[in-house]
């Protein structure tokens, strides 16, 4: 039922820069699903025939509506709901139980509504550019900015959507949220506050990368910035994420071992 779906996906907006983390999501999304298969096998069986036969009724309504309309945001989300009750259905809330994260997860490579995401992007892409701006200068580079547009020596560069939008800080979140569930902390609290510091990290790894990227292109050119490195500059942004979650995870441990 959903072959249609992903087909249109891969071959229109994850084919793109900035929804090209959904194939990503998806695959680790069934990783996480087949990772929790062995202890939803042990989970007492025990269905819940009406709940379950209710959220299918309503994720398959959901899936028409948003197959028949194009309104992704119910075509891909609807999938979720048709998990979550088909195992309602065949092995009941216990089972559930073990797949909260995996359904969880899978909201992450829901396409986000434009009109949303352009509201919150631009004043996103202002503030990353705002602080490029701020750090180079201070340093002593030759650098202005107008809007998101950054003047650097003779050349001049436009923070674009996938460098500082919404889209980045969504996959940059959900990046957060696998490293939880990962390490496993066994403290509420420092769950809660990593979490929540995933967003100002997020914002912090966006301005590393249009940093390196404004870096390669004033010192090696604008062929250079546009070509592989730019490319790379993507992966740096990313690692950068991760780096910094894990530096401020070990700082929480720090605290929180000293407070117990």
């Amino acid at each position: 039922m959903y072959f249609p779906t992903f087909r249109d996906l891969f071959n229109g907006l994850w084919a793109g820069d900035q929804q090209g983390h959904g194939p990503i999501v998806l695959a680790v999304s069934v990783w996480l699903l087949w990772k929790q298969a062995f202890q939803v096998i042990a989970a007492p069986l025990r269905p819940t025939f009406f709940v379950g036969w209710a959220l299918l009724i309503f994720g398959l309504l959901i899936y028409i509506i948003g197959r028949s309309q194009n309104i992704l945001i119910f075509e891909v989300g609807s999938l979720i709901v048709i998990v979550a009750c088909t195992v309602l259905i065949l092995r009941g809330t216990e089972a559930l139980r073990y797949l909260w994260f995996p359904l969880v997860f899978m909201i992450f490579m829901i396409p986000l509504p434009g009109v949303f995401v352009d509201a919150m992007t631009q004043p996103m892409k202002t503030a990353v550019s705002y602080v490029v701006e701020s750090v180079l200068y201070a340093v002593g580079y030759p650098i202005s900015r107008s809007g998101v547009i950054l003047q650097i020596g003779q050349y001049q560069l436009l923070v674009a959507d996938a460098c500082a939008g919404l889209n980045t800080l969504f996959t940059l979140e959900a990046l957060g949220l696998l490293y939880l569930n990962l390490v496993k902390h066994q403290s509420i609290a420092r769950n809660i506050v990593l979490a929540i510091c995933i967003v100002p990290i997020s914002f912090v790894a966006n301005v590393i990368r249009v940093i390196a990227l404004t870096l390669i292109t004033y010192h090696l050119g604008d062929e250079a910035g546009q070509g592989f490195l730019h490319d790379f500059a993507g992966m740096v942004l990313f690692m950068a994420a991760l780096l910094l979650i894990i530096l401020f995870d070990g700082f929480l441990r720090f605290i929180f071992v000293k407070k117990s």
